[in-house]
Order: structure tokens, then sequence, then C-alpha cells
């Protein structure tokens, strides 16, 4: 008795292989540009991270003790995230006598957690298309 084979076809890729060298050659030099940012997403990829960001948008400026609070955590692990946000260009502090306040580093950064936000209540978050 013979088998017979089902041959799986993958709707996602080409069929057949070309391109379009002009494109190509037009977008190529460019792409080295991303180089960099790919920190940024590392950065916020982190769910408490990530949580911080989004408290920072709701919030212009929070102290670490509101921060630890609100994402339910100690002041030291608060403290360790804010500053890591920090060196990585995404916050900035400033000391005010005993507190330190922290906040987004500027509009750009407010606007990527904003509409990714945005983009995940949608749906298109995982999976969609």
């Amino acid at each position: 008795m013979a088998e017979s084979t089902v041959k799986k076809v993958n709707h996602d890729t080409c069929e057949v292989f070309c391109f379009e060298e002009e494109k190509v050659n037009r977008i190529k030099p460019q792409i080295e540009e991303v180089s960099g940012v790919e920190m940024i997403f590392k950065a916020l990829s982190d769910l408490t991270r990530l949580k911080i960001a989004y408290a920072l948008t709701i919030e212009d400026e929070l102290c670490v003790c509101d921060v630890a609070n609100i994402i339910g955590s100690t002041t030291a692990t608060a403290s360790h995230h804010l500053r890591l946000l920090r060196n990585m260009g995404l916050a900035k502090y400033r000391k005010e006598g005993k507190l330190v306040f922290y906040s987004l580093k500027d509009e750009h950064v407010h606007q990527l957690v904003s509409i990714a936000m945005e983009h995940s209540r949608e749906g298109a978050g995982l999976g969609g298309k």
C-alpha cells in the first residue's frame, strides 16, 4: 500500500526568490540607522520597566517610593529599574531633599509607550494581522 504525502504549503513566504534591486539598493544603506535602537526595546521588554514607563505616561513625575508602591516592589527594586531606564536614556530624575523623582526623558518615550499600549488594547498585540 502506497503512503500519501501531504505537502505543507506556507502561505507567509514567497514561493519564488526574486527581489527588486532598486528598492534593495535604496533601503539597504539606511538599515544601519537602527543600530542601537534595539536597546530602547530591550529596556521596555521587561514587564517591570514597562509598568514603570507606563505609570510615567499617566503621571508626569513620580517619587521612587510611589513607583515601588505602584508596581508592588521594594524601593531598592524600583530604584534599580528606574536607574536602568535612566541609563538607557528613557527616564530622567531630579532630587528634592531626600526624595528622588523620575519622569520620562522626553515626549518620544511617552509616545512609544502610549502607542504600544493603544496597539495592545486594539487586540493587535500578539498574533494580530
